[in-house]
């Protein structure tokens, strides 16, 4: 499996559990790493060949910029679905920070993985 990332991606949104977070938009950074065959694109040089990853952050700016969860976690895991059943991705790796979150602390996040990863045998680390 070919791995396509996209990583740093900046959206401003609602997202916490306290008041003030619910009244001011933050900074979430999302970088995902997806599955996917590029074998067939890197034969054709076209585009509808791969997966577009102008496409998918344009998609998650939209959505996430919308949205107005109160956990990370929870955003983490509407995110990972959009690119798996929108975008026809196999496997997702996943990093949503919430930077600045905790005070003395520069990152603050979660990281998931979802869907299948093809190529790793068991036993073996992702």
């Amino acid at each position: 499996m070919d791995i396509i990332f996209l990583h740093d991606l900046t959206i401003e949104t609602i997202i916490g559990i306290y008041d003030w977070e619910r009244k001011e938009k933050q900074s979430i950074v999302l970088d995902l790493d997806m599955g996917a065959d590029i074998a067939a694109a890197a034969q054709t040089d076209a585009i509808e060949d791969t997966l577009n990853y102008k496409a998918v952050a344009k998609r998650l700016i939209d959505f996430v910029g919308d949205s107005e969860f109160q956990l990370v976690e929870t955003l983490a895991e509407r995110v990972a679905d959009i690119v798996l059943t929108e975008f026809e991705v196999k496997w997702v790796r996943l990093r949503v920070n919430k930077k600045g979150a905790v005070r003395y602390a520069g990152d603050v996040g979660v990281v998931i993985e979802r869907g299948v990863r093809q190529g790793v045998k068991h036993g073996e680390s992702c």
